[in-house]
């Protein structure tokens, strides 16, 4: 079993994000979970994440505060505390922190597949 005290996390760089901080709980360099991984990002007021598309599927769970999800299709979604939702492969979004007070989310991600 791999632990990951939040003191012991690790900030990573999130591209395309602005005024948020990140830390990896699991996965990749913070433990040995061999299937995908697990980041802690808190967005400060007005901070955010550009509109984007990725190659993967990926979970959202806000444990504290509210975020803006929009999609490229336009449509938007606020989730607040213990809501979650996830976004496959390739759907546009963008994340925003329109609240005074910082957000905080989970983000699960898988692993890419390896190719031969």
């Amino acid at each position: 079993m791999d632990i990951t005290r939040l003191a012991d996390a690790k900030a990573y760089i999130a591209p395309k994000h602005y005024d948020m901080r990140s830390l990896r709980l699991q996965g990749l360099e913070a433990s040995s979970a061999d299937f995908g991984w697990t980041g802690l990002s808190y967005f400060l007021p007005g901070g955010g994440a550009e509109m984007d598309a990725g190659a993967l599927g990926k979970i959202y769970v806000v444990i504290e505060g509210e975020v803006t999800i929009e999609l490229g299709s336009g449509e938007t979604h606020i989730l607040g505390k213990l809501d979650s939702c996830f976004i496959p492969a390739g759907e546009a979004r963008a994340v925003r922190n329109d609240a005074n007070s910082v957000a905080a989310m989970l983000v699960v991600m898988p692993y890419p597949e390896k190719t031969a």
